[in-house]
């Protein structure tokens, strides 16, 4: 299925490229693959994997359903990092910019950690929103600051994902977000434990703090390294986990693959989505993904406080 997804994502956009030109061996249309969407579908397939699976990671070290980089500030923060960067070392190259903004993504995370921890939360719905009161004022912080300083422009292009720009030598960076996927993998059975607490952890022989400082790691670079690259994906990070736990549980390493195959496929249908609904004018992804997300994140609070009720 997301092999067939990214096969439409390679035809599809204003310019005319078909199989049959490919097949006919046209240079233009083999360029076009080459330059613009073979690396826009791999952008997007890399985005999808590692955001869905930083989501699940954070969900079961927080041990709470409803939070993800896009609800506990951590994206903020990694956007806050970027203005910094550009205030004062814009000449930075990418992969520099992507490492403030990844220092960034984690202190914002720890404080998010901290708040939690100094707050009585009875209800697990509370969690995302401290979280997105949290990234309010950091994105808020953001704002002014790129604001009196001119940098409104280069704000709004990383707060809203459009991979409409990325082409061959702009999305690299991303594959390592994808080797930070395949990290969580393996260090997937040493989250299951961590995500059942501390006590537990420790008593099973896990180091649970050091568990718990790799996952905000790859969470905060994965983060940082596809705000950077393309800009903000909200709520994906919220909703593909929810939905695949739905079916597996909370058992990380059997969710991984299902989680990167959900999370990959639904980015390439709403990019589809987004190129075909005005054509030939593109709605940017960050908007598809951030209108269907929020949907199905207000079902899911409904969901919880229900339950809680």
């Amino acid at each position: 299925m997301v092999a067939a997804l990214a096969l439409v994502s390679l035809f599809v956009g204003v310019s005319d490229v078909s199989p049959a030109s490919l097949l006919r061996g046209e240079p233009d249309a083999w360029e076009l693959v080459a330059v613009s969407r073979g690396p826009r579908t791999t952008a997007l397939v890399l985005a999808g994997v590692s955001l869905s699976i930083a989501g699940l990671i954070m969900q079961v070290l927080v041990r709470n359903r409803f939070v993800d980089p896009s609800t506990a500030g951590t994206v903020d923060s990694a956007t806050l990092g970027l203005v910094v960067v550009m205030l004062f070392a814009p000449g930075l190259p990418l992969i520099a910019k992507a490492g403030v903004a990844s220092l960034f993504a984690l202190a914002g995370t720890a404080v998010f950690l901290l708040l939690l921890s100094r707050m009585p939360l009875r209800s697990p719905v509370m969690v995302p929103l401290v979280g997105l009161m949290f990234g309010g004022v950091v994105g808020a912080a953001a704002s002014f600051v790129a604001y009196r300083h001119d940098l409104v422009q280069s704000l709004l292009a990383w707060t809203t994902a459009d991979f409409s720009g990325i082409l061959r030598g702009r999305y690299e960076l991303l594959w390592v977000a994808g080797v930070l996927a395949v990290v969580a993998w393996v260090v997937a059975d040493r989250f299951t434990i961590a995500g059942l607490g501390a006590e537990v952890a420790t008593g099973l022989g896990v180091d649970h703090r050091r568990v718990l400082m790799t996952g905000l790691v790859v969470v905060a670079l994965v983060s940082a390294v596809v705000v950077t690259t393309a800009g903000v994906i909200p709520f994906l990070g919220l909703v593909v986990p929810n939905v695949v736990r739905l079916f597996l549980g909370d058992h990380v390493r059997r969710s991984i693959p299902w989680v990167a195959l959900v999370g990959a496929g639904f980015v390439l249908v709403c990019d589809v989505l987004g190129r075909t609904l005005r054509h030939p004018y593109e709605i940017p992804l960050g908007v598809v993904v951030g209108v269907v997300g929020s949907a199905v994140f207000l079902v899911l609070l409904l969901k919880g406080s229900s339950r809680v009720g």
